[in-house]
């Protein structure tokens, strides 16, 4: 019974030894926790902007490409802002015609060219067979294709702009986004590309069928090359440059096709849509880049704070 005893009383001394440990642990934990929320991102985290109404495949096909290369995206649209300081990149996106009133223009009547036509029953199975999301994308894009402007979106995406060039945050436009850009340092805009397309069919697919010449020595060139086929879906261009922007390509009628800052880190507009193409390494090294670029900014916050330059808005 002795023996008995003494074992009974070792095991429950035992437990009460063992009890500070296990009332403790909890408060360990939370320590850890509180510790891993305070470490720095390892994702950067890029906007996205995209009108209130449509825009559905485009906003899916960014964020696919941009989750591809490594980053988080946020979406953002008029209705849902978001705070850019909790940015580390920003993607202005296709969509609606930049009102013509911000780059001191009337709005044109527009005489629209006829865009190059599938030719044969081979080329729309070769769409089935290589794009299955071509018809799909081209049906939500065709539901804001016929808005000429959308000012609550053209509000918001310059007041971005003006923090984004403020804080030399990393910037993408694409189609709208890189002529918003060109109007947002004080260019202008060809409102219709009709007299462009007289000999040569305009081209207009999901598709990349439209060959692009990258200029030797811009950023653009160091991404992608000498050449590209791209895709083609926009109906306005960049024509009097802003200031600080250059072309950083053009298609075989002379058009611009890219753009980009002389000064800034990281502002680059292509009029191609890289976010449907997200099969192909060259476009998702476009996004590759803006994301680099986001990661070496946030390693040097010192040199994020500049002035807007002259020309802006």
């Amino acid at each position: 019974m002795a023996e008995r005893s003494r074992r009974l009383h070792g095991r429950r001394r035992g437990i009460a030894l063992r009890r500070p440990f296990q009332q403790s642990e909890p408060h360990r934990v939370t320590s850890a926790a509180l510790k891993t929320s305070d470490r720095p991102r390892t994702r950067p985290v890029v906007g996205v902007t995209g009108p209130d109404r449509g825009g559905e495949a485009a906003w899916f096909f960014t964020w696919l490409s941009l989750m591809l290369v490594g980053a988080s995206a946020r979406h953002i649209t008029p209705s849902r802002p978001t705070r850019i300081e909790k940015l580390d990149a920003l993607v202005i996106g296709g969509g609606a015609d930049v009102d013509p009133q911000l780059y001191g223009e009337p709005l044109a009547v527009l005489l629209e060219p006829s865009p190059e036509k599938e030719r044969s029953l081979v080329r729309r199975l070769l769409d089935l067979l290589f794009l299955p999301a071509a018809w799909f994308v081209r049906q939500l894009l065709a539901r804001d294709s016929n808005r000429r402007g959308d000012a609550d979106r053209d509000r918001l995406e310059r007041g971005l702009l003006d923090h984004a060039v403020r804080s030399r945050l990393p910037v993408l436009g694409i189609c709208r986004g890189a002529q918003l850009l060109n109007v947002y340092f004080g260019g202008s805009l060809h409102q219709s590309l009709a007299g462009y397309y007289i000999e040569t069919r305009e081209i207009r697919s999901i598709r990349p069928r439209k060959k692009v010449a990258i200029r030797p020595g811009t950023r653009l060139a160091a991404i992608l090359g000498t050449e590209r086929w791209v895709n083609s879906l926009h109906r306005q261009a960049v024509d009097r440059l802003g200031v600080g922007i250059r072309v950083a390509a053009t298609d075989r009628n002379g058009i611009v096709q890219a753009i980009e800052h002389d000064s800034m880190p990281f502002i680059v507009g292509v009029q191609w849509h890289p976010e449907f193409l997200p099969q192909r390494p060259e476009q998702r090294a476009l996004f590759g880049s803006l994301v680099q670029a986001a990661r070496q900014r946030r390693q040097c916050p010192q040199r994020h704070e500049t002035a807007i330059p002259t020309g802006s808005r």
